[in-house]
């Protein structure tokens, strides 16, 4: 029998032990909502580095909403998985009302959860990309996209939990994967938990909150060391091969 984590707190702590070799390196961690901002925070506590949230949202084939088909992101990026397009009969027509649909969801959240704030700048930092488990990789790839064209320094991939060979992919477009479990078969990352339970706005924002409360949060947006650039993110679409 495979072992478990306790939780995403429990993931999070194993994943910061993980990563001590990461503290001092002007490091920003980014947690992918919902279940990714837990796990994240025990990692920014472990790494006293700050924390924020990077916004992504899968989308999914209209009649298989767990299968994915590709994901978007804050800065205009859709990610595109055609091997899934191609094999379900995905038309165009299908994508893009799919796409609609998740752009409202994901401008919904990048509002709540900012409040106002800006985006931190990523430009000659070590981000450290954190989420609580991937099974197809859609929504990395996505999350990966916007911070590559941001320019930091490294960008580290952490995760408890992720399918193997979606992990040896993900590996290649990282400069660091950091993985606590890598199971041949899945299956699903909630069996990888005692307790995986939804989470709400709510507690994301509560996270978010505690996190800006703590001495790290005063490093989320030290200038960057990388030149003048604007850092502005352009808008990309990325095919999945």
């Amino acid at each position: 029998m495979f072992q478990r984590f306790k939780d995403r707190t429990d993931a999070g702590r194993q994943l910061g032990t993980m990563l001590s070799h990461v503290r001092g390196q002007n490091a920003l961690v980014l947690g992918l909502p919902r279940g990714g901002l837990p796990v994240a925070y025990e990692v920014a506590r472990a790494l006293n580095a700050p924390l924020d949230v990077l916004n992504v949202r899968k989308l999914g084939v209209p009649w298989h909403e767990e299968l994915a088909m590709g994901a978007i992101a804050t800065g205009g990026v859709r990610v595109l998985n055609n091997e899934i397009i191609m094999s379900t009969g995905v038309t165009q027509e299908n994508l893009e009302e799919a796409t609609a649909v998740q752009r409202l969801e994901l401008d919904r959240r990048e509002r709540l959860y900012r409040q106002g704030r800006p985006a931190p700048d990523m430009r000659g930092r070590t981000v450290v990309l954190v989420d609580d488990g991937i099974a197809t990789g859609a929504t990395v790839r996505a999350a990966i996209s916007v911070i590559r064209a941001q320019h930091p320094a490294k960008l580290i991939l952490a995760v408890p939990v992720a399918q193997q060979s979606v992990a040896a992919e993900l590996a290649l477009e990282v400069d660091e994967l950091v993985c606590v479990r890598k199971p041949g078969d899945l299956y699903a990352i909630g069996i990888w938990y005692d307790h995986f339970p939804q989470l709400t706005d709510a507690e994301v924002q509560a996270t978010l909150a505690r996190a800006a409360a703590e001495p790290a949060a005063a490093l989320l947006n030290v200038p960057s060391r990388a030149g003048d650039r604007d850092g502005d993110i352009p808008k990309t679409e990325m095919p999945v091969v």
